[in-house]
This record gives C-alpha cells, sequence and structure tokens, in this order.
C-alpha cells in the first residue's frame, strides 16, 4: 500500500513506517499531524484510487520526529575576465516525519 501526498509544494510517494524529510512544518518532536491533500491511494494492483485533484475524506496521519537544517549547497557565480566572482551558501530548514497510517490503515 502506498500514497501520493502534496506538503510543501511537493509530491511525495510514502508508505507505512516510512521516514520522510519535508518543509517545515509547525509542531513539536512527538506530535501527530495529518497531510489530508492525498492525490493517489493504491491498496494493490488493481485496486487504485485517483483525486481531482485530491481524494475527498482521505489522509494520512504522521509523528513528526525532529526539525533540522540539511546540507550545504555552495552557489558560486563566477564572471570570466571580469575579475567578478561571488560565492554564496544555503541550509534548507526540514522536518523529519515517519508515516503511521494511510487513510487510518496500519
Amino acid at each position: 500500500m502506498f500514497a501520493v501526498i502534496e506538503t510543501g509544494g511537493k509530491q511525495y510517494k510514502v508508505k507505512p513506517g516510512q521516514r520522510l524529510r519535508v518543509e517545515t512544518l509547525k509542531g513539536e518532536a512527538g506530535d501527530s499531524i495529518s497531510f489530508d491533500k492525498v492525490l493517489l491511494i493504491a491498496a494493490g494492483e488493481n485496486e487504485v484510487s485517483v483525486g481531482a485533484p485530491y481524494l475527498e475524506g482521505k489522509a494520512v496521519s504522521a509523528t513528526i520526529t525532529e526539525h533540522g537544517r540539511g546540507e550545504k549547497v555552495k552557489i558560486i557565480k563566477f564572471r570570466r575576465r571580469k575579475h567578478s566572482m561571488k560565492r554564496q551558501g544555503h541550509r534548507q530548514n526540514y522536518t523529519e516525519v515517519v508515516i503511521d497510517a494511510i487513510d487510518g490503515q496500519k
């Protein structure tokens, strides 16, 4: 069984028990959250429900495990023959969650 959810402007394919890093969410570690923007749920080869765009009444429940910051991404802008170079770094915040159940099923 798997589902496709949308959070933070991105889509994720999730299964129960999976650890997932998503854009920062409100809540503390140990809090339970629910993703209600479910695009697709597949229970088997012939049991697929697709939303238009979302499935109504369906949800994916998860537990927040931690908040953190990702690896540093280095950005270098270099202009040849101009004696010009700009260096910059960025670390994106994230929230790590564990998927508990899809639509109330374990």
